[in-house]
């Protein structure tokens, strides 16, 4: 394993900590906008939804780089047209998600928040001492996408199961769209989202077989695991609501008829975007634990 960590030291997080270069933050801030833009007019993001892309793209891609940014547009692309793949039939489910598949302000930070911060830590910080040990940066960041990407698939996809779902609690079966409610058409697309951004990470690295393997493998197990902490968050705390007009369990607290719901179990404070941070958070250490573990475990 030592001249695998010596190859994956090569990668990324070995630039002096601290050094700023105003040109790639404004090519980033420029690329990250223009695909903001495309977004909109898409109908993937709505105004606010682009100012977080823009956000969020410049800190990835001015401070973590091209092969960070990739991922980032691997999952935004991904998991955006999957929220228009027969669109129609997820129509009746709008009721029950907090939010439509515009994505806005807090949904670009909930899903890549816990990226742009470990872009921003590693460009200003060292907290593994020693040869190689900076390239874990792009390892965490790898689980923490690799996570949303695999729960947006997971919704995108399980909802259009045959099959009623199961709470993953305690395997009671819900109505489709229920939050915590997993199928096995889901679980498999959770898997596919994960393993795509897994590869996708281990192609930029170009490092090798031995750390591309591991990148591989630690992005899709991070993955997973955020996946499921965001069903888990989701049918335990998460806040959920029920509107008396409508006779329906929902994630809004004013149901789309315009009534003013109120809170069915969960944590009021909960949402929908804290549980996907929550979940990108446990995927980005999930993954990094792993890389740690395979590269200096043994």
């Amino acid at each position: 394993m030592d001249g695998g960590n010596r190859d994956f030291g090569t990668f990324v997080g070995e630039s002096l900590p601290g050094s700023l270069d105003f040109f790639e933050l404004l090519g980033g801030f420029v690329l990250s906008l223009v695909i903001g833009v495309i977004g909109y007019k898409r109908g993937a993001l709505n105004g606010s939804g682009v100012v977080g892309a823009a956000l969020i793209g410049t800190l990835i891609f001015g401070l973590g780089g091209w092969e960070w940014g990739i991922l980032l547009i691997a999952f935004f692309v991904s998991s955006s047209a999957l929220s228009f793949y027969r669109a129609r039939e997820k129509q009746r489910l709008a009721e029950k998600f907090a939010k439509g598949h515009r994505r806005d302000l807090g949904q670009a930070l909930a899903n890549g928040g816990v990226a742009a911060l470990l872009a921003v830590l590693s460009h200003f910080l060292s907290p593994f001492p020693g040869e190689g040990r900076g390239g874990l940066w792009f390892v965490a960041c790898a689980g923490a996408l690799a996570a949303v990407n695999a729960d947006t698939w997971a919704t995108e996809l399980g909802v259009l199961s045959r099959t009623s779902p199961r709470l993953i609690t305690t395997g009671r079966r819900v109505e489709v769209g229920a939050s915590g409610g997993v199928t096995w058409l889901g679980t498999v697309a959770s898997l596919g989202g994960a393993l795509f951004i897994g590869l996708l990470g281990a192609l930029v690295l170009r490092q090798g077989w031995a750390a591309g393997g591991i990148l591989l493998l630690a992005a899709t197990v991070g993955g997973l695991a955020g996946s499921v902490c965001d069903s888990i968050l989701g049918a335990m705390v998460q806040g959920i609501y029920w509107c008396d007009t409508c006779q329906k369990e929902t994630e809004r607290r004013v149901h789309r008829c315009g009534t003013e719901t109120r809170l069915l179990r969960g944590w009021r404070w909960l949402g929908n975007d804290a549980v996907n941070f929550t979940a990108s958070a446990v995927g980005a250490l999930t993954a990094l634990g792993v890389g740690w573990l395979l590269l200096w475990g043994s």
